[in-house]
């Protein structure tokens, strides 16, 4: 009965094409158990991409506070979720709906609990016991960031998307992979710095406005070459990853170098990477050498989590105009191609370049602005994405019945 009584008041909440809410209380007042019950079933039927079954199917533990006024009327309520992945800047919208119907301040708070993909971190193996590495750390997930060719930004999109991930509330690192032209220091201004350490065995990674890294950038001057063969390179970049005394995180993100050669392989065969994102630009010749690094994952059995299309469009700063200048779509068809995730798309903008060069991060200046929600979004596609693809929790994971 009381469903049916919600279900005349404010209709159907959600669809799969938009997850916008479309209540009416016709000026009537809603019992706590109304309002709990509303609350409920606007989880459950808002329906996104990152949400294909509802927030309730991947909600760990949900709480909801109701502070009442004299008059009985809610005057704020929060909702408390327990998630496996980082949401909190999309359930701010859903939050904002919620305020809007209700005539009541909603707040939703993301708590994270983000456990690994693969079963076991960075320092123990499958049956818990620890390694004989000297890996330190608890590093629940490890992603690569890739791309076919150089000069796509790819190094660029490796440290907003680490920025990002802070943002949305979960613990980061990046590892700078790309031993012959470290550029990650440089782009967290943080160049001139050098590793410590505690114990004279394991380097404490450096620390970037909350953000862990570590890089041969920081232990090689940068005037020098680093004029290495490959299995050097893989030793080193093994040597960087492991005998680095990380902290507790959420997800370590790995700078690749581009291409598809030894230090690719060595992080697939020897890292237990959760998964890998593409980053290309829309014009055809980037094109083709991200679909190598597709096929390169492939090979080696790590799941690519989708696209990054990065320098999709340039928005004229006097009219507003949208500009392909290096083409449209590229990366929304090769992700339908080849059945991925077009995690998002990036502007060619003046701003995000001027931040790499100097250092600096628009995603930790100013966490709401266009440009950091850009990266915000598509960090919190990729961090859905490793959940939904590659966790066993997840509700798309298929159910297998023995039969007798």
């Amino acid at each position: 009965m009381l469903g049916q009584k919600l279900g005349k008041k404010f209709g159907k909440i959600f669809s799969q094409k938009t997850p916008e809410v479309d209540m009416k209380s016709n000026n009537e007042t809603l019992t706590p158990v109304e309002i709990e019950q509303l609350i409920n079933e606007s989880l459950s039927h808002y329906v996104t991409d990152n949400f294909p079954q509802g927030v309730l199917a991947v909600c760990q533990q949900l709480t909801i506070t109701q502070d009442h006024n004299k008059a009985k009327k809610p005057k704020k309520i929060t909702i408390n979720l327990v998630m496996p992945f980082v949401c909190q800047g999309e359930l701010d919208l859903l939050a904002q709906t919620l305020t809007q119907s209700l005539v009541c301040p909603v707040s939703i708070n993301v708590e994270l609990a983000i456990k690994p993909v693969r079963q076991f971190t960075l320092n123990k193996t499958q049956n818990g016991t620890e390694q004989a590495s000297p890996a330190q750390g608890k590093i629940a997930n490890i992603i690569a960031i890739a791309s076919g060719k150089g000069g796509v930004g790819k190094s660029t999109t490796t440290v907003n998307l680490a920025y990002a991930l802070m943002a949305e509330g979960a613990s980061v690192g990046i590892l700078d992979a790309d031993i012959y032209g470290p550029s990650i220091p440089s782009m967290l201004g943080i160049k001139n710095e050098k590793p410590s350490s505690s114990d004279g065995k394991l380097m404490t990674p450096l620390n970037a406005k909350g953000l862990s890294a570590m890089s041969i950038g920081f232990l090689v001057d940068e005037a020098d070459a680093t004029v290495w063969r490959g299995p050097m390179a893989s030793t080193a970049f093994n040597q960087l990853l492991n005998e680095t005394d990380w902290p507790e995180l959420d997800y370590l993100l790995i700078d690749m170098p581009p291409g598809t050669g030894d230090i690719q392989l060595t992080l697939a065969q020897k890292v237990p990477v959760a998964a890998a994102v593409i980053v290309t630009t829309p014009q055809d010749i980037a094109l083709i050498d991200a679909v190598k690094g597709i096929a390169m994952f492939d090979k080696v059995k790590v799941p690519v989590l989708g696209i990054v299309e990065n320098m999709s469009y340039h928005l004229c700063e006097n009219c507003g105009h949208k500009s392909h200048i290096f083409g449209e779509a590229g990366g929304e068809h090769m992700a339908q191609d080849y059945q991925t995730h077009l995690l998002g798309q990036l502007p060619l903008d003046i701003g995000i370049r001027q931040d790499a060069d100097f250092g600096e991060s628009d995603i930790i200046e100013n966490s709401t602005g266009e440009i950091a929600n850009h990266y915000r979004k598509i960090a919190r596609n990729m961090s859905a994405q490793l959940f939904l693809q590659c966790d066993n929790a997840s509700p798309l994971t298929a159910t297998v019945i023995v039969k007798p």
